[in-house]
């Protein structure tokens, strides 16, 4: 990894390499019911929020309900996951039933518009168990994400000799945008216990590896981070999808993920942060539903 030229050091970026490896994990990648499930219904969401406890699958797909036949021979790939018949059926609702701008509006559409998408961000909060919806932000895929807290969280908290921890297996998308925050890199030193110190601000780590497919122990890493009052951000792409993912167990500070690579549609993410963290957070990107009062000379939200 190279340091990027005509930049004054400021924050170091590390990219070690684990050699510890949770190989008691086994996942079955093949099977048609590897799909894992949460606790929750449309009713008790729209009522309690992410702590209700009625059971309802979002797994066990047939491949047969899926509208390509010759999709099932590319069912659980790493890059892009394929779509049933269920995400399309609900993405045709919308555009023929309510389609109208959320948080935009009161009439009719605008509010089933908006009731649909609130419940959709309850639905997510329950299936990684966050604590609160309201830790659930929408972005456009795992990439913005993480972006998101590189340009507001980095930008606000890293200072001149700060260091941040990523892997050598990360993927691009966690590794360039810290890249341009620390405007420095630093190529791949020791284990990751002996890089941590009371310098390291915040840690990168994937949850499982779309290269070599690595699960990496995720709660000792966010503890011995925390341990030096380090934040710890998950890239959750490749994890989420296929085993059961709980943030408040892991106790991760960030966790991100992607829709195309769990049966939804394309463009759209989701970023998971602990509240007390994201309400320190300036806004990534301003203006539309997020603006309170707008003045010649300055803007409230």
């Amino acid at each position: 990894m190279m340091a990027m030229e005509g930049v004054a050091t400021a924050v170091a970026v590390k990219l070690p390499s684990f050699k510890i490896i949770r190989r008691t994990t086994t996942l079955n990648w093949r099977s048609s019911r590897s799909f894992r499930s949460f606790s929750a219904s449309a009713s008790t969401l729209r009522e309690g929020g992410p702590s209700a406890s009625v059971s309802v699958s979002l797994g066990d797909f047939d491949p047969t309900r899926f509208p390509n036949p010759q999709s099932r021979m590319f069912f659980c790939i790493y890059v892009c996951s394929q779509k049933p018949m269920v995400v399309l059926k609900a993405l045709q609702n919308y555009y023929e039933g309510y389609n109208s701008n959320v948080h935009r509006g009161i009439h009719f559409l605008s509010a089933k518009a908006t009731e649909e998408y609130e419940l959709a961000r309850k639905k997510i909060a329950s299936f990684i168990n966050a604590s609160d919806s309201r830790e659930i932000v929408f972005t456009r895929n795992a990439t913005e994400a993480i972006n998101l807290v590189a340009y507001t969280w980095g930008l606000q908290n890293l200072k001149p000799e700060d260091e941040i921890i990523l892997t050598v297996a990360e993927h691009h998308s966690a590794i360039v945008p810290w890249q341009f925050v620390a405007q420095k890199t630093v190529p791949d030193v020791n284990m990751f216990k002996e890089m941590l110190s009371t310098k390291t601000k915040l840690v990168v780590v994937h949850h499982i590896s779309n290269v070599l497919a690595s699960v990496l122990p995720i709660e000792d890493i966010v503890l011995q981070s925390h341990n030096v009052e380090a934040k710890v951000l998950v890239d959750a792409c490749q994890s989420v999808p296929h085993m059961v993912v709980d943030v408040q167990n892991l106790d991760a500070d960030f966790l991100v993920a992607s829709s195309h690579k769990m049966c939804g549609p394309t463009g759209i993410g989701f970023l998971y942060g602990k509240s007390h963290l994201l309400s320190t957070m300036p806004p990534f990107l301003v203006g539309g539903e997020m603006i309170s009062d707008v003045f010649l000379d300055h803007s409230t939200y």
